[in-house]
């Protein structure tokens, strides 16, 4: 099974995938003349101004959910695995996944904002791929394949790698515990304890709905992501002359690597693309639920989602591990053997063994206990990003047969990730990772294909950001939004929202006319 799941993983990221997420992220920046660039300072801004409804979620609410999905094990142990396979230099190539990719998720999540709807049932709003699929394409099909592919890789495949990493990080603090065995199987007390745990706090969060799962990652994730940041910059800080020297190190090694060109490259952007969600498809879940005045916006704070991801908590680990050498280099040799070796032997690069070995070398066991409880919140948030992803699918696929049917969708995926939970956290994170990362190249190929079609057919995104340009250079003191000013169709939401805000000027002249 593992030999299958290595090859079927070899086949989707191949070079032709590697090379379209870079392309694709070279290409926005350049229509979009760097939006990434231009208007960083408006997404700071736009961060922290939106606010909830009862029908959607804040802009920062929406921000923190998706962090949620992007800050995970990509960050802790995804770096320390890009370092291992493909030396140094793979950081620099997640730098350029990050900073091209913040385009794409501008497109991508506009795009879930442009085309979302109102669900019949909860009055939320839902959107994402599968909805800008048929609904900007005209093609149900193919988002009814996004549909199924994204529930299949975020209820099934993915779940598995969070919480294999919250296991690990645990039994690295606590050890395995005392053996039991269970169905003939032995695993560890701690192990099957911290297991327990994750069920449980995660069983009474998704039974609340998104408005208890955006709670709970708008507190959570910056918590943790700003509180990590700061150790590591400690540790940075205290070994400051190692500094040029880790960035000559990983920018020498992006071009005559270690491990190979190819295998830096390679793995920076497969864990580049995995860490940001840049152009995967999952983040403009949580754009579409955001309530905003202008589709552009929620677009701009995502984009800026990818920077904190990449540029600053995978940077972070990156540096800590580097400054402090706790790091080995496995390439393309029989199994035992490095290209360079500072640890010991055999430690698990799919983890975050050498980023608890350089906490713990300046931190001692607060170190190794911090980088466990980083690992927990991390994982953890991105299992309830999973979720929801799955949930909006889920809805997606249900929402013109029944009511029933809904409510039995939902239901079943709920118990679905737990066996996956359960299942990825006693099984060995070799083979988990290989798992995910075929979930992930595969819902990467549909969305970055699709988005691409979408764009040279009507370059919607690049209408709306020109239009939202337009109205901030005008001065307006709100924005908005008439889908039909741009020959755009099949937008319910905008169409319906821009002719109440006609009826109600109307109404608002009529009242203040001389009578």
């Amino acid at each position: 099974m593992e030999g299958f799941v290595s090859t079927v993983n070899g086949i989707i990221w191949s070079p032709a995938l590697i090379y379209l997420c870079l392309g694709a992220g070279l290409f926005y920046s350049i229509m979009t003349r760097f939006v990434q660039l231009r208007l960083f300072g408006e997404m700071l801004r736009l961060i922290f101004k939106g606010k909830a409804s009862a029908d959607g979620i804040s802009s920062f609410q929406a921000l923190t959910l998706s962090l949620a999905g992007r800050v995970g094990m990509g960050n802790i142990a995804g770096v320390a695995a890009a370092i291992g396979f493909g030396g140094p230099g793979a950081v620099f190539w997640m730098w350029v996944v990050g900073f091209l990719g913040a385009s794409t998720a501008y497109v991508e999540s506009t795009l879930a904002q442009i085309y979302k709807e109102k669900d019949v049932i909860t009055g939320q709003y839902r959107g994402g791929p599968a909805y800008y699929f048929e609904r900007a394409l005209g093609q149900r099909w193919y988002g009814v394949v996004f549909a199924i592919a994204a529930l299949i890789a975020l209820s099934i495949f993915l779940p598995g790698i969070q919480a294999n990493g919250v296991v690990n990080a645990v039994t690295q603090v606590m050890g395995e515990g005392t053996t039991m065995n269970i169905l003939g199987a032995e695993f560890g007390s701690m192990r099957l304890g911290a297991l327990a745990i994750i069920l449980i706090v995660f069983g009474i969060i998704i039974f609340g709905g998104i408005k208890r799962i955006a709670t709970f990652t708008e507190f959570a994730v910056p918590f943790m992501a700003i509180g990590y940041i700061i150790l590591a910059l400690i540790i940075m800080f205290s070994n400051f002359e190692m500094i040029p020297q880790v960035f000559g190190i990983i920018i020498g090694d992006a071009f005559t690597a270690q491990a190979g060109f190819g295998a830096a490259i390679g793995w920076g952007v497969k864990r580049g693309v995995y860490s940001s969600e840049a152009g995967q498809g999952t983040a403009p879940h949580a754009a579409a639920a955001a309530e905003v005045d202008h589709p552009a916006q929620q677009g701009l704070v995502q984009a800026f989602s990818v920077y904190i991801d990449t540029l600053l908590v995978c940077s972070a680990t990156a540096f800590m591990i580097l400054t402090m050498g706790t790091y080995n280099i496995q390439g393309a040799l029989p199994e035992g053997q490095y290209l360079v070796q500072n640890v010991v032997a055999g430690t698990e690069i799919n983890s975050p063994a050498f980023t608890q070995m350089a906490m713990e070398s300046l931190y001692g066991a607060f170190g190794n206990t911090f980088i466990a409880i980083a690992v927990f919140f991390f994982a953890f948030t991105t299992i309830l990003a999973n979720y929801y992803i799955a949930e909006v699918n889920v809805v997606y696929l249900t929402r013109f047969i029944s009511p029933k049917a809904n409510k039995i969708g939902l239901f079943l995926v709920k118990i679905l990730m737990m066996i996956m939970i359960a299942y990825g956290a006693l099984n060995s994170a070799g083979y988990i990772w290989a798992i995910g990362d075929i979930g992930v190249g595969l819902i990467a190929w549909l969305n970055i294909v699709g988005i691409l079609i979408i764009f040279f057919i009507a370059r919607p995104t690049l209408k709306v950001l020109k239009d939202y340009e337009a109205q901030r250079k005008a001065g307006v003191t709100r924005y908005t939004f008439d889908p039909a000013k741009f020959g755009i169709k099949n937008a319910p939401y905008w169409e319906a929202r821009h002719l109440e805000e006609q009826q109600t000027l109307k109404e608002d002249l009529l009242r203040k006319a001389p009578k």
